[in-house]
Order: C-alpha cells, then sequence, then structure tokens
C-alpha cells in the first residue's frame, strides 16, 4: 500500500489509474469504513482511501481536538483490507493557505435536520469532498467514491454537489453497519461509557419504533407525524438522553411526509446526545 501526504504524491501514484475508487475517512476506522472499501474495490483499477479529520465540518464547541486519531490501527487495518493508496495529508497539506473559497450547499437540503443543529457543517463536507475530489479524480475519466448511509444526509448532500458541478463520479452508497445488537458503528462509539454503551441502543429502537407507527398510521401520516415525533423523542428524553430530532422525513428530499408517502419512499432519522456524546441513526422504512 502506498502511504502519501500530498496532493502532488497522490496524482504521482495514481498517473496511470483511469478508475479510481475512493472511500473519504476521518480515521479510527471501523468495520463499516472496510466494508465501503471492499464494496468499492471491484469498481475500479485502484482503490484509495483517505484519512482526514477536517477542521471545517467542526463547530467551535464541537470535538475537533479530542477526535479520535488512530492512524498507525488505521494503516494496518486499511492495507490488510487490501487498499492500494492511503491519502493521508497534514492540514497544512489540503489547507496551505486559509480556505476562503468554500462550497456551500443548498440550504434546501443542507440546513435542514443535521444543518440547523450544526450550521456550516455541510459548507465544511462539501468543501473538503471537492477538494478531495479534486486530489483523486483530477483528470481522470471516470471514477467512484463510496460514501455510508448511516451519514444519511450527507449522502444526498454530496450526490446534489457532484450532480450540480456535472463531476465523472458515481456516487456508491454503503449499507450501515450495525453490531451485533443493532447499534450503528461509528468512531464516536468510542466515547461512550460502558453503561452509555449498554444504553446507546435505544436509539435505534426508538427509530425502529418510530418507523412502524408511522408506517401504521400511513393513511394519515402527514397529520399525524408530528405527534408521532414528539412522543419519540419524549420516550427517548425520559431515559436521560437530549435528543435533537428523532423524524420521519422523504428519502428524495427529507422534507416531510405528503400525502400518499409510504412504504418505500421514507426514512427515518434521529440525533441525539447521551452523556457527553451526540450519536446519529436513520432506517429506510
Amino acid at each position: 500500500m502506498h502511504i502519501v501526504h500530498t496532493i502532488a504524491e497522490l496524482r504521482h501514484v495514481l498517473r496511470h489509474a483511469e478508475r479510481p475508487v475512493f472511500v473519504p475517512t476521518m480515521g479510527n476506522l471501523h468495520a463499516g469504513h472496510l466494508a465501503l472499501l471492499a464494496q468499492g474495490r471491484p469498481l475500479g483499477d485502484v482503490s484509495v482511501a483517505s484519512i482526514f479529520v477536517n477542521r471545517l465540518q467542526f463547530l467551535p464547541h464541537e470535538d475537533f481536538d479530542s477526535y479520535p486519531r488512530t492512524f498507525e490501527a488505521d494503516r494496518a487495518a486499511l492495507e490488510q483490507a487490501g487498499c492500494d493508496v492511503l491519502f493521508a495529508p497534514r492540514e497544512a497539506d489540503l489547507y496551505p493557505e486559509p480556505q476562503t473559497y468554500k462550497v456551500t450547499p443548498d440550504p434546501a437540503l443542507a440546513d435542514l435536520l443535521e444543518g440547523s443543529f450544526r450550521p456550516g457543517f455541510f459548507t465544511g463536507v462539501c468543501t473538503v469532498v471537492m477538494k478531495l475530489f479534486m486530489a483523486v479524480f483530477a483528470g481522470k475519466p471516470h471514477g467512484t467514491a463510496m460514501f455510508g448511509k448511516k451519514d444519511y444526509q450527507q449522502l444526498m448532500v454530496v450526490r446534489r454537489l457532484v450532480r450540480q458541478f456535472a463531476l465523472p463520479i458515481d456516487i456508491v452508497a454503503g449499507e450501515t453497519r450495525r453490531a451485533e445488537d443493532g447499534l450503528a458503528l461509528s468512531s464516536r462509539n468510542r466515547y461512550l461509557s460502558e453503561a452509555e454503551r449498554a444504553e446507546a441502543l435505544q436509539l435505534s429502537l426508538a427509530l425502529r419504533a418510530l418507523g412502524r407507527d408511522a408506517l401504521a398510521a400511513a393513511h394519515a401520516l402527514p397529520a399525524q407525524c408530528p405527534a408521532l415525533e414528539a412522543a419519540a423523542q419524549a420516550q427517548l428524553a425520559a431515559r436521560g438522553w437530549q435528543p435533537d430530532y428523532l423524524t420521519v422525513r422523504r428519502r428524495a428530499d427529507l422534507l416531510p411526509p405528503q400525502a400518499g408517502d409510504g412504504a418505500g419512499a421514507l426514512v427515518v432519522l434521529g440525533a441525539a446526545r447521551l452523556g457527553g456524546t451526540r450519536l446519529i441513526d436513520n432506517l429506510e422504512i
């Protein structure tokens, strides 16, 4: 596996590749990241993973400085998984000067849900994704980038970015990987205490229950949805959580359900803080 740190080094290593497959990460890898790599490898002629903790997508009070950084373990995991190239830029490599040019996504999508609780988050995501895409795919006739469904809204934002800029890149989604008990794998799960880890499963259980209730009320879902969502949040709050949202939305645009929306058209999404850890999850229904 080649390990490179600068864009120039990366482009040199990829100079003969025609169809790179790219898995962008912030490191602290788990089985979900490696599953994306395994899913993507047959889709191109070289596999590339990046590790970069992107300051631009963290709010001032968030965990940029304490975000888990486990480079040696990540390197070994990627090498064992058959990754061809690891791009691990330092901040000065990717942002050699203040990043004053930024990619601002459509607020109709990006200001919902995660965007409403983390203002500017998706601008930071889109800016680093565009820069990484230009580093990996510049001059290539075609490529593929892998994103997990666990970050459902992020996946939608990136897909629209690629479409709006007519980038020659396929965005391929990977299913959310879960622990045996059903907890969605996340780098931030490492923050959880033993007791919090046992409790953390309640978020996915609450989303499953909300999804069942939504489908049962499909005939009148637009009217009943706010009450169902409020009840789900209240039940989670009663267990000591601080919910940001538990909601039923349309898969197409993440707007509230409309008359006629039902199974196959909806997704339930949730974000809530357990102790000092903010967890997200979703379930297509």
